[in-house]
């Protein structure tokens, strides 16, 4: 065994004092003291006070969802505003937008954001305004955009990083002052480089934060606004989330969306009515598309107000949800399920970052089938699409770059033709098996492989999943790659004789130590009457893949370190039928702000022997061979979820030069640009684990049989 030191990675303690705001021309590093932040715009260390991070989060989303480049901002501009039309006085905008490449000044002028600290929430769910409800604090935000004295600034937002509301000014023909009203987003303007979208511009793709913002604004307006409980606002969004999928899919490159709503529609009693009409006609032609799938019922219907209703889909409708990065939308998506649809069957949705290194060390390829059998929400099939995108992305060496159009048509093509052949869930919780294909369809255009069904009781099962599942992913056939964390806990053995019978030639043994020998031996004559399941989930996870087939599972650590009898015999087991790939031990903090559950635990890698190489094992004549082992220490966040910076010995915050990249349109044709910032260095053990198992790989192949060369296909 291999003995594995990890190099966090911390450079060298810079010499000299350490200055807030100095910058290094040749790296464009922005040293930060504790409490501070690279600004977005300028490039310099701000104070990270609550309304900066509210005007740092607008300021990127400016840049990657409107493309509008940086450049072209400025923090804390000075405007003069008209005071009682009699005066004037100085006050200042948040960010100020001008015209591409002009001068910073009040005449070119074209856009003006107000933004506010963020309102604390605790638990609760804070019931969003209306505009109107909003009146009083717009008022700065339509003096700061001035009247007939600058006529081309007419865009504003103001923001307090949950609500969000636009205005647009109209000046009067005959100069007689100005005019403010409401607006679903901003209009598309040439010389701002404005994405946004009405019913018939361009479509924009999510920034990854904007767009998880979105998600918990829609569900909260569901939520707290509608008076519903949570799951049932939880439902009402997904139905209009896979209704707008569809709609893209369906009207892409026809320009005859149905899920849209003009500049005006969400204000007016008339404009919601239209929406609703519009809406209800997409929702009952999806349902009845998707009858076959089982996703939706008869009784399914949208059941929200107009009022709440415009406010979900003019928050939707400007997104290109086909064209946003697969990493973005699983971020979203997994955040809002995972906090709506815990169950109390022993069910902790995997942490992500535990989900992207068991991903990255069992590196599924294209053509090889995946398969999750307690498959919750989907975390790992959402992860195994994303790996594969960047994976394409890396051979087409735009990794790090947003994808142009031919990409993103092709990769969707290629991610939608994967998910229906190689990718496969199940999960016995009906509603589970139900969110996962929405997600399936929101990350690759496609509902996908997932089953309702037990996979403890597999094959033999009753639900309604079985009988295809049976023929799609065959015990011992089919899988190349199983991932999986499944439920664990002694509170809910399975003690159902049939399930039990499956696994009585494996784990479900009554197991005891020889008095003379210690060691352990299995009763003749006594059968345990119930197991917990990850014990059973060991042996079925095993069953599952083919010969030489990979597979990775979350455990707790008792059964890889308990001295009892059974745990022994499960680990005896493990090594009879399996090579260990890696074991990667996790703190507690891992599980505890996911799944509020403290405990520790281990992810397990195998790769399952063929059955010359059990007789090897069994028969003593296996050779020795090194395996992966680490022990995670920080997973970039403590018991109360607040995100851990590395720091130099003395204290300071580790910081490193990142590029950020946009795709902006700019007279017609498409240009790349790249502003380098500087972000903290989160302290997280797991991606350097990863790199750190893939340098091992290097130097020490997988143990085993080559798949490819032995009628098995999987990765060697």
């Amino acid at each position: 065994m291999e003995e594995l030191t990890l190099d966090l990675g911390i450079p060298p303690q810079p010499e000299g004092e350490h200055k807030g705001a100095d910058k290094s021309a040749e790296t464009q590093v922005t040293a930060l003291n504790e409490g501070e932040v690279d600004d977005f715009i300028d490039g310099g260390a701000v104070k990270e006070t609550e309304k900066e991070k509210v005007r740092q989060r607008v300021a990127r989303a400016l840049f990657h969802e409107y493309g509008i480049a940086p450049d072209d901002m400025t923090r804390d501009f000075t405007v003069t505003v008209r005071v009682d039309g009699t005066r004037d006085k100085k006050k200042k905008a948040d960010i100020a937008i001008f015209a591409r490449g002009a001068e910073h000044n009040e005449e070119n002028l074209r856009r003006i954001v107000v933004c506010k600290p963020e309102p604390k929430r605790g638990r609760n769910v804070v019931k969003l305004r209306d505009a109107e409800q909003a009146e009083k604090d717009l008022q700065e935000l339509d003096e700061l955009l001035g009247a007939e004295d600058r006529p081309d600034c007419v865009d504003g937002l103001w923001t307090n990083g949950i609500e969000y509301f636009f205005r647009k000014k109209i000046v009067s023909k005959s100069w007689t002052g100005a005019t403010y009203e409401h607006r679903s987003d901003w209009e598309a303007v040439p010389d701002i480089g404005s994405r946004t979208v009405a019913s018939h511009q361009r479509l924009r793709r999510a920034e990854p934060e904007m767009l998880k913002i979105t998600f918990r604004r829609c569900h909260n307006y569901i939520h707290g606004n509608e008076g519903m409980p949570k799951d049932a606002a939880f439902w009402q969004f997904l139905f209009l989330l896979f209704a707008k999928m569809y709609d893209e899919r369906k009207s892409r490159g026809t320009g005859r969306a149905r899920f849209r709503t003009d500049m005006t529609e969400p204000f007016s009693n008339e404009g919601r009515k239209e929406i609703r009409r519009r809406i209800e006609d997409l929702f009952n032609e999806v349902k009845s598309v998707y009858t076959e799938h089982k996703l939706f019922k008869p009784t399914d219907e949208i059941t929200l107000s107009d009022k709440a209703l415009a406010f979900i889909v003019s928050e939707l409708a400007p997104y290109d949800l086909g064209a946003t990065d697969v990493d973005a939308k699983g971020i979203a998506y997994q955040e809002l399920v995972g906090t709506n649809l815990r169950g109390d069957r022993g069910q902790y949705f995997t942490p992500r970052g535990a989900v992207k290194l068991m991903v990255e060390i069992l590196d599924p390829q294209e053509d090889e089938t995946v398969l999750d059998p307690t498959c919750g929400t989907g975390g790992f099939l959402a992860e195994t699409l994303n790996h594969l995108h960047h994976k394409w992305q890396k051979e087409d060496g735009t990794f790090g770059f947003p994808d142009d159009e031919e990409q993103q048509e092709r990769y969707r093509d290629r991610l939608r033709a994967y998910a229906e052949e190689h990718l496969f869930g199940a999960d016995f919780d009906p509603f589970l098996v139900r969110a996962t294909t929405m997600n399936v369809m929101t990350l690759a255009d496609t509902t996908g492989n997932v089953f309702h069904m037990d996979s403890l009781a597999f094959p033999n099962g009753h639900l309604s999943g079985n009988e295809l599942a049976k023929v799609k992913i065959p015990l011992d056939k089919t899988v190349d790659v199983l991932l999986t964390n499944p439920p664990f806990g002694a509170d809910i053995p399975v003690s159902d004789p049939e399930v039990l019978g499956q696994y009585r030639g494996g784990v479900a043994k009554s197991w005891s130590r020889d008095k003379e020998t210690g060691a352990v031996i299995e009763s003749p004559t006594s059968k345990p009457a119930a197991m917990a399941p990850e014990q059973l989930f060991i042996q079925r996870a095993i069953e599952w893949v083919k010969p030489a087939g990979r597979l990775g599972i979350v455990l707790p650590n008792g059964i890889l370190s308990n001295p009892g009898p059974t745990d022994e015999a499960i680990r005896q087991y493990i090594l009879e039928q399996c090579w260990v790939i890696a074991s990667v031990e996790l703190p507690v903090e891992t599980f505890i702000v996911d799944a509020n559950v403290n405990i520790l635990t281990t992810l397990l890698f195998l790769k399952k022997k063929t059955k010359e190489e059990i007789r090897n094992h069994r028969s003593g004549s296996e050779r020795p061979y090194p395996v992966f082992m680490a022990v995670a220490e920080k997973v970039g966040f403590d018991r109360r979820g607040n995100t851990l910076f590395k720091r130099y010995p003395n204290g300071d915050i580790v910081t490193e030069a990142t590029v950020e990249r946009e795709r902006i349109r700019i007279n017609g044709d498409y240009e790349i640009k790249e502003f380098k910032r500087t972000k903290r260095v989160v302290d997280n053990d797991l991606p350097v684990i990863a790199e750190k198992y893939r340098e091992f790989r290097r130097k020490h192949p997988l143990p085993g049989a080559d798949p490819r060369s032995a009628g098995a296909r999987g990765r060697a």
